[in-house]
């Protein structure tokens, strides 16, 4: 009698994910893939694009960016189901990701990210109470953009001189 063969059954499937990811673009497909904080990210970003388009500001633009990531999530969603089964096939086990695994995003003791945040607070109280216009946030959003590129490039230059 010859021996049956089972064969195992990928941990993800791509197709799936994929399927998923189409029909609920706001993070199921990274959902299904266990990759949980990917999703929360994709929520929150679809809601935001979806918002954006609502205020009739900024088209075509936002539209764009929008339908750039709704693509996006799908083809990530599949390379991620992809790379979990090669994962599983080289005989590596999959560990869900935990919360030990997940990278540090603020280094401890940043005074730079208290500042960010209390400045975006400021900015949006005042907003609030017509002191400043949300135009004049919508036109200088990139100001944020440069500062915290400046302070990428001020933590390299500390950390390289650290190590001459």
């Amino acid at each position: 009698m010859a021996d049956k063969v089972i064969v195992q059954r990928p941990p993800k499937s791509p197709a799936l994910a994929g399927i998923l990811a189409f029909f609920f673009p706001f993070g199921v497909g990274a959902f299904y893939n266990r990759n949980n904080v990917k999703g929360m990210v994709y929520l929150v970003l679809f809601a935001a694009l979806v918002t954006m388009q609502t205020t009739g500001t900024g088209q075509p633009f936002w539209g764009l960016i929008l339908a750039g990531f709704y693509f996006y999530q799908i083809i990530e969603s599949v390379q991620d189901a992809k790379r979990i089964n090669k994962k599983a096939s080289e005989g590596e086990d999959y560990e869900e990701p935990g919360v030990d695994d997940l990278p540090e995003l603020v280094r401890a003791g940043s005074v730079f990210w208290g500042i960010v945040l209390i400045v975006l607070g400021a900015v949006f109280l005042l907003a609030n109470f017509d002191v400043i216009s949300y135009d004049i946030l919508w036109d200088l959003w990139p100001v944020a953009l440069i500062g915290i590129g400046a302070k990428f490039i001020y933590d390299y230059t500390k950390e390289n001189k650290k190590k001459d």
